[in-house]
């Protein structure tokens, strides 16, 4: 699809194929209001439920979310993603997200509790194996979620000189090198016990990082110190203003690009928190529906957020209010067991 003889930028969305997901779906992105509409789908691999682009657009990167779990490969030259060879085990269980680190794939392997690393072929495509796996070891005081470890998130830091892999079993978060394609474990930061930290981004200046706990609907301030690699936990800020009335696990949390504001998506609860970044804390100043039900993971893009509903089948859109950041219902469609979304930085 064009725009002006321009390709119109591109979204990616996962969805879980054992409960009625199309596999990886391919949207247009209306450069305007940032509605999607679907061009393509393909179900090349299992629950494709965690998707990651390569730096320069061309690859897109898919986990599969299965017992023997597995890493994917597809060009994304066209409409179309195109296999780019076969799926590549991982060596673990359940791998719920995924990252692209100095020349290779990162997986978190939530089921076994560790972090695999695959090596990329020069045109993108993946190498035939691993070249190192680290086994996370630990446990927390929530049962039966914590009675090991449970790789949930890992990525590359700002400046691309640390793997932090983020783990809900063990409320802590590891800092890694990755030294010729192996791990090599740095630090591990603990957050309170019974936390369940889920997923963390960056402040755009690199200084702080925010993690939102699974177990605990909140999300904990961290100092980032990139010189030493060390974590600093400072505070905790709830992401609701009174207590649930029933199930509440945040999910994703995402960062504004100028760095005012955080957002996080809530299962249970079904809502989108914004907060506003005041210095070395946050402050909750709003609630919002998340268009849908059981909110997955949340993204933002060009003043836009994009959430995937999981149950509800279904990604809803949010213009965002840049003087407030609160978010606003724009638009939605529907994608069964719909688990993620990415979208391309650029048009091609």
């Amino acid at each position: 699809m064009t725009d002006g003889g321009r390709r119109q930028r591109r979204a990616f969305i996962g969805s879980f194929t054992a409960a009625g997901g199309p596999g990886v779906v391919t949207a247009a992105v209306e450069p305007r209001s940032g509605a999607l509409t679907v061009l393509s789908r393909v179900n090349g691999v299992p629950d494709p439920s965690y998707l990651a682009l390569s730096p320069d657009g061309g690859m897109l990167y898919a986990v599969s979310e299965t017992t023997d779990g597995a890493v994917a490969a597809y060009r994304v030259t066209s409409d179309v993603p195109e296999p780019a060879g076969q799926p590549v085990p991982v060596d673990g269980s359940g791998p719920t997200h995924l990252s692209v680190h100095a020349g290779h794939v990162l997986t978190a392997n939530y089921g076994s509790g560790s972090v695999t690393a695959v090596p990329l072929r020069p045109d993108g495509s993946l190498a035939d194996a691993p070249s190192g796996v680290l086994q996370h070891h630990g446990s927390g005081p929530h049962t039966p979620r914590q009675q090991q470890p449970h790789a949930h998130q890992v990525q590359p830091d700002p400046s691309g000189r640390w793997a932090v892999s983020v783990d809900l079993g063990t409320d802590s978060v590891r800092v890694c090198t990755l030294t010729d394609g192996t791990l090599v474990p740095h630090r591990e930061i603990a957050l309170r016990p019974g936390f369940g930290p889920r997923h963390l981004v960056f402040h755009p200046t690199g200084r702080y990082a925010y993690v939102a706990g699974e177990l605990t609907p909140a999300v904990t301030v961290c100092r980032w110190d990139t010189a030493d690699g060390t974590l600093k936990p400072l505070a905790e800020t709830p992401v609701l203003a009174t207590a649930p009335g029933g199930d509440a696990y945040p999910s994703g949390v995402v960062a504004s690009p100028d760095g005012r504001f955080v957002w996080t998506a809530t299962r249970g609860e079904d809502v989108l928190s914004v907060f506003a970044v005041e210095g070395e804390s946050l402050r909750l100043t709003a609630t919002v529906p998340c268009g849908g039900h059981w909110p997955r993971a949340l993204t933002e893009s060009d003043g836009v957020l994009y959430v995937a509903n999981e149950r509800s089948g279904d990604v809803t859109w949010f213009r965002v209010d840049p003087d407030t950041g609160l978010p606003v219902r724009a638009g939605s469609v529907g994608v069964p067991a719909a688990s993620c979304v990415v979208v391309e930085t650029a048009a091609g």
